[in-house]
């Protein structure tokens, strides 16, 4: 990889930001890298630039806004040079080298999706962490090989610039072994068979934004929806995660957009023995091709199903609500009742029709949602009176990652 010449690396002993330093935050898959670069603000970082390359390998598409959200360029790309993700990385360095001149990068954030039971806490990367992280790669197969292979090509590139590992799975290693255990011998357990947790950066994010939002809320019992192509949702007693729907992997729980979501083991015995499928095909159909796409016939995207009228879609978001219903009332049960619910990430934060069907489904815990607060999207989407507070709070990963970066670096 060639690594941005014009923008100017912080020496090894520099870890002060000034006025100039910026933080590069990168997110990357199979076929996408999403990018935002944060700058020093007197009160905290400030995103001045964000984008991502879509489709590496097939029909590469490149957006980048602003940090006021404005379009700075939108096109469509030359496939030769993006037919990997190591050559788009290559092509958006050089991309961000024009767009970063004089400034600063005092450290690069990256997303990885599974830090095992090893780290609870962002770390500093370097060959001994790639190798503990390297070791992961058979508990997250679709996710980390391609969240480390920009972090690779940077220690190569640039072996002076600071990079820090920010794991989904580090916030929900507060919970009890209760909730982490599978009901097998214990030695799988001791060997790392148990329930991990993801979406933990964005859960981190609305625990925090819930506290400034409603303190008292955020001190008592708390579900999270995180509802997006990805679909967990977060038991957060006092901000701190104690039970969550997906475990070893992050096919687990409520069903998603391609992905299965809770399934009886017996089934995929049944799919290799009964109906010959490989390990390979199974695990395809549980990944690609279930979920709302399956269901539905139509769509994994769930605008889209909303606005068709293919009976398959229907039946999809009413299997959807059902499920994400179930795995509150199960969450509310891990904490012995519940206090607020919130949603969030792009299905969350953008459909009144799937917040309003799962709060009708759970007035029975004291859940009166406000209508007319729903359809507009306000922060707090329940009644004055209702005994359970609802929140509609847009998530912020890619802020998380910037601020844990700046943490472990020790940048001012």
């Amino acid at each position: 990889m060639t690594a941005p010449a014009a923008v100017r690396v912080a020496g090894a002993g520099d870890r002060s930001a000034g006025a100039d330093g910026v933080v590069l935050v990168l997110n990357a898959g199979s076929s996408s890298i999403k990018f935002q670069v944060f700058e020093f603000a007197r009160n905290g970082l400030h995103c001045s630039l964000r984008g991502q390359l879509d489709g590496i390998g097939s029909d590469a598409r490149f957006s980048a806004r602003r940090g006021d959200g404005s379009v700075l360029q939108k096109d469509d790309l030359d496939d030769h040079d993006h037919r990997t993700p190591a050559a788009a990385l290559v092509w958006l360095s050089a991309w961000l080298e024009g767009k970063l001149a004089g400034k600063r990068l005092v450290g690069v954030g990256h997303r990885v999706v599974h830090g095992g039971t090893v780290y609870a806490a962002p770390v500093c990367v370097d060959e001994s962490v790639m190798q503990t992280l390297d070791g992961f790669v058979p508990l997250a197969p679709l996710h980390q090989p391609h969240n480390l292979a920009p972090i690779r090509s940077l220690m190569a590139a640039r072996p002076d610039l600071p990079q820090v590992a920010c794991f989904d799975t580090a916030f929900h290693r507060s919970q009890p072994i209760e909730a982490e255990l599978f009901a097998l011998p214990r030695r799988f357990y001791d060997e790392g068979v148990r329930r991990y947790g993801f979406h933990g950066l964005s859960y981190e994010y609305i625990a925090r934004r819930l506290a400034q939002l409603a303190p008292e809320a955020a001190r008592g019992r708390t579900v999270v929806a995180h509802l997006g192509s990805g679909v967990s949702m977060c038991a957060l007693h006092a901000g701190r995660s104690v039970a969550t729907t997906m475990g070893f992997t992050a096919l687990d729980g409520c069903p998603m957009g391609t992905r299965s979501g809770n399934l009886d083991p017996g089934v995929v015995l049944h799919l290799a023995r009964e109906r010959g499928m490989s390990l390979d095909e199974i695990e395809r159909l549980l990944y690609r091709e279930s979920g709302l796409l399956g269901l539905s016939g139509v769509s994994n995207d769930m605008r889209e199903l909303q606005e068709s009228q293919q009976p398959g879609a229907k039946l999809a978001i009413d299997y959807f609500v059902y499920r994400l219903s179930r795995e509150a009332g199960s969450l509310a049960a891990s904490m012995g009742g519940l206090d607020a619910m919130v949603f969030t990430a792009g299905i969350g934060e953008n459909s009144p029709q799937v917040r309003a069907a799962v709060c009708a489904r759970l007035a029975w815990l004291g859940l009166e949602l406000d209508p007319h607060a729903n359809g507009d999207a306000r922060a707090c989407i329940s009644h004055a009176d209702s005994k359970v507070s609802a929140w509609v709070i847009p998530t912020d990963e890619e802020l998380m990652i910037a601020e844990q970066t700046c943490r472990v670096l020790n940048l001012t």
